[in-house]
């Protein structure tokens, strides 16, 4: 009975961190009175979520089996190290290679994920449901959604009911765009009736509104996201987004929000892009910007 109690207790903590419960996740740590390195991880994950990235470096010592999950935090939280810990993550990966622990899969996987190096992160990831929702995850960014649905394939026989397994599926779904965004819709709903709404399921269900042109039903549903946290990167995008696609809504609106992301998240990998193709354009104007020296007269 103690180990089905324990167990349901961290299906629980699972649950909540991959619908993006954060706080909640971490509440449900709290209750197991029982040692548990994998609800550790989640604790520690969650607090990341949060953004709480200094309980994570006060508590995870560097001689602790969870140290990876510190390299995490230590990624978001100093930027210029960045390469400094993605080569050493590559160096753990390359000496132990086919023998990757879960803890090292996870940091691995994210450090991998987040600089954009889908490859690398398909090369570590494993055969549980977590990496293999990982993998799609890299998949769709390659657009590779081939692929994608054969690992969805293996997802479904493991556990066709598991909230990864349904997740990765609504992201395939979003995808193939057409009919199927609504499909998509509805799996993020039934989420949301079933535990609660965060902000990761209201995304979802925004940008499969925005793809089914249902622009005033997801703009409320972008502003109930805001509300819960008003500088969520995902939504700051889609909010942008949105206002592009709203022939009413002036530039001053996408502007603004891009102020936000530019302030908050200004190594992100959609602010290095954005400024990337800013820069590209600004060279390429400046040659075709008329000479000074041009005589206006002699015309």
């Amino acid at each position: 009975m103690e180990g089905a109690k324990a167990g349901n207790e961290l299906f629980l903590v699972k649950n909540h961190f991959y619908l993006g419960n954060y706080q909640e996740c971490i509440n449900q740590v709290r209750k197991i009175k029982t040692a548990s390195p994998e609800k550790d991880i989640f604790l520690y994950r969650s607090y990341i979520g949060q953004k709480q990235y200094g309980v994570v470096l006060d508590e995870v010592r560097k001689d602790s089996d969870l140290y990876p999950i510190r390299l995490i935090a230590e990624y978001f939280t100093e930027p210029d190290r960045r390469q400094v810990l993605v080569q050493q993550v590559d160096e753990y990966v390359e000496k132990n290679q086919g023998s990757l622990d879960l803890v090292w899969i996870i940091t691995a996987g994210t450090i991998y994920f987040n600089e954009g190096l889908y490859e690398n992160c398909l090369s570590v990831a494993g055969d549980d449901l977590e990496s293999l929702t990982l993998s799609i995850q890299c998949l769709l960014k390659l657009n590779r959604v081939d692929l994608a649905k054969k690992t969805y394939d293996t997802m479904q026989k493991t556990d066709e009911d598991a909230t990864l397994t349904q997740l990765a599926l609504a992201w395939i779904f979003m995808e193939v765009g057409g009919e199927k965004l609504q499909d998509a819709f509805y799996i993020f709903q039934e989420f949301s009736d079933k535990y609660s709404p965060t902000v990761q399921l209201l995304n979802g269900q925004a940008v499969c509104q925005i793809g089914q042109e249902k622009y005033e039903e997801a703009e409320a549903t972008l502003r109930e996201a805001l509300n819960r946290d008003p500088n969520n990167y995902d939504t700051l995008i889609n909010l942008m987004a949105l206002a592009q696609q709203q022939e009413e809504t002036g530039w001053e609106i996408p502007q603004r929000y891009l102020t936000q992301l530019r302030e908050n998240y200004r190594d992100s990998p959609f602010i290095r892009e954005y400024t990337k193709k800013e820069a590209d354009f600004n060279t390429l104007s400046s040659q075709y910007a008329p000479s000074k020296s041009v005589n206006l007269e002699a015309y």
